[in-house]
């Protein structure tokens, strides 16, 4: 009897809500700001109060440190592990993929009774059961491939279903985040919530634009030569257009009455997009010098930090997911070793012993390493970040012993990540270091199957950015993400998919095209393994592009986007196992069988 009783006592301990001093947690993710887009780093451009304030009522990080793009950043953050060890190479084709053995940020806070909601871009993989919802969020909305080609009235995934939205892409996540909010003000709750912007298309709200395009640009980028003013303008009008929602969530907090129990977060994935103002920092997004991968980073929790407190030591990325359990008094999902650091005795103020750290960044083969005083750059040249910021004038000559010591824990690390042997860093202007097809920055399609068909989330969207165009078909841009296939004229060509489907069974299929009316009428097939699907591209669809999305020109490596019709081609019976999903015509009447943006496959009860 005791026994039993013991036992119904410790279910009602684990079922027993949070206490009430449980925080709430909001993490804001900027996509392609600088260090330098900001009012607190001293840009004068800058409108940005809101996240201004909260550096100013909490903590700011002086020196963190991000990744040289979007996806790496976010698995960082999501792990608290360097990227490369949870297998995100590249930024789309799959490459972005975060293992399904990593454990997240989410998975500790819903294992401690959180509710847990996405509102944004995600970009660590989107299909079942790498989508966030299988990743501790419980609801998602957004995008989850990387940048998006529609800013205005875009279509976006909510839970698993495509919906056409009305508004500006970052009105309508915030819009959604703050409803999870509402819904959940009364318990615990980690909202996400990963912006869009400044990332391209330079894409601003007229109201936004109006206020900056004919506004000077005074502070220069460090290459001052290179910066194209209009960009630097649309960038802080989308910055602008950010501070605003970032205002409404703790406006909202606020009428809630809970923003003294919220911890708020603020940063950025990566360096600027362009060439702009990074207080003579050296660097941009894609590179691992200074510039490229520092970052703003403001921690807010008025009941708790003290306001206004500066933490001088360098930290990171990697440092936000033992730091938000550990404040939150939560305990960390998974067993894997950790890179970052519990940072809340800095937050706090409290005496500690803190001991010194590198913090490694990597993209493309290139590895820097940064000290609380000193960057290797990936070419091996030391700098005092301190005396030097702009990585100007190298201190080889004068600290051998440590140009010696930091360039040893590079190749020790590159060999930890990637099974590099190479102890010395690649020479500027000599090309790729080995192993660079491995290590991120292509756009070849990731080794790894796309996975389809489970009964938890029956739903799977195929897009054409994870499928390999063959013959005389193209990518309508050369970045994936948001591109279609185009230029589908032979019975030759084709377009393939590698998937694994994890459950046999009937599957709905749905493709979504565009084609020309006189060319209406191929008959195409789908095909897996044995099975087979036949239909008739039907009716003809042929929209223009888009001509309301651009603020300026759109980037040449960029889609322009058009409205696509959905394609019912019937219902098709899959084997369970891996192999290419084929796409291809059988009889093509006109000039070109269709345009595709992706195929939808629903497993079927």
């Amino acid at each position: 009897m005791m026994r039993f009783l013991l036992l119904a006592f410790a279910s009602l301990a684990i079922l027993s809500p949070l206490p009430a001093a449980t925080p709430n947690v909001v993490v804001f993710l900027a996509d392609d700001a600088g260090w330098g887009d900001y009012g607190q780093s001293g840009n004068r451009l800058a409108q940005t109060p809101s996240i201004d304030s909260i550096a100013k009522d909490g903590v700011s990080m002086d020196r963190f440190y991000v990744c040289p793009v979007c996806s790496p950043t976010r698995a960082e953050f999501l792990t608290g592990r360097y990227h490369p060890r949870g297998g995100v190479r590249g930024v789309s084709t799959g490459q972005e993929r975060l293992d399904l053995s990593e454990k997240t940020i989410a998975d500790s806070f819903k294992a401690a009774g959180y509710a847990t909601g996405a509102f944004g871009k995600w970009h660590n993989g989107s299909q079942w059961p790498y989508h966030p919802m299988a990743r501790g969020f419980d609801t998602y909305f957004g995008h989850s491939s990387g940048h998006w080609g529609e800013y205005f009235d875009a279509p976006l995934e909510d839970e698993g279903h495509m919906i056409r939205t009305q508004g500006y892409i970052v009105n309508v996540c915030t819009e959604k985040a703050l409803g999870f909010i509402d819904k959940h003000k009364d318990k615990p709750f980690l909202c996400y919530i990963p912006f869009t912007t400044p990332h391209s298309p330079w894409a601003a709200p007229h109201d936004m634009w109006s206020q900056f395009k004919d506004k000077p640009v005074t502070q220069r980028a460090t290459q001052a030569d290179q910066e194209v003013e209009n960009e630097t303008r649309c960038a802080h009008a989308m910055l602008a257009n950010q501070d605003m929602n970032v205002g409404r969530v703790l406006a909202r907090l606020k009428q809630h009455g809970i923003e003294d129990n919220t911890i708020v977060v603020y940063f950025s994935d990566n360096g600027p997009n362009s060439h702009r103002w990074t207080g003579g920092m050296k660097g941009k997004k894609g590179t691992t010098d200074e510039a490229g991968v520092r970052s703003v980073c403001y921690i807010r929790w008025p009941s708790k930090l003290p306001a206004g407190h500066t933490v001088s030591e360098i930290s990171g990325a990697i440092d936000l997911l033992p730091t938000l359990t550990s404040l939150a008094g939560i305990k960390r999902a998974g067993d894997k070793p950790l890179d970052g650091r519990d940072l809340s005795p800095l937050l706090m103020k409290e005496k500690t012993e803190w001991n010194e750290r590198m913090i490694f960044s990597t993209w493309a083969g290139n590895v820097s390493v940064r000290t609380q005083k000193h960057r290797l750059d990936s070419v091996g040249q030391l700098y005092d970040m301190i005396a030097d910021p702009g990585q100007t004038k190298p201190i080889n000559d004068q600290e051998p012993a440590l140009v010696a010591k930091l360039t040893e824990a590079v190749s020790a690390w590159r060999k930890e990540m990637f099974g590099d042997v190479e102890a010395t860093p690649k020479a500027a202007g000599k090309g790729k270091a080995k192993g660079d097809k491995k290590k991120g920055g292509g756009n070849a399609v990731d080794a790894r199957a796309f996975t389809v068909g489970y009964r938890e989330f029956p739903i799977t969207m195929l897009p054409a950015r994870d499928g390999e165009p063959r013959g005389g078909v193209q990518r309508s841009s050369s970045a994936p993400n948001s591109s279609y296939f185009v230029n589908w004229t032979s019975k030759d060509d084709s377009m393939v998919w590698l998937i694994d489907v994890h459950t046999a069974g009937r599957y709905e299929v749905t493709v979504d095209y565009t084609c020309k009316v006189p060319d209406a009428g191929s008959t195409i097939e789908l095909s897996f393994k044995e099975a087979r699907l036949t239909g008739k591209v039907e009716p003809g669809w042929d929209p223009p592009l888009y001509a309301n999305q651009d603020t300026l020109p759109r980037p040449s490596g960029e889609s322009t986007m058009k409205d696509f019709h959905t394609l019912k081609l019937g219902e098709m019976t899959l084997p369970a196992g891996q192999g290419p999903l084929t796409l291809r015509a059988l009889e093509i009447p006109g000039a070109s069988v269709m345009d595709v943006r992706r195929i939808t496959l629903t497993l079927l009860p």
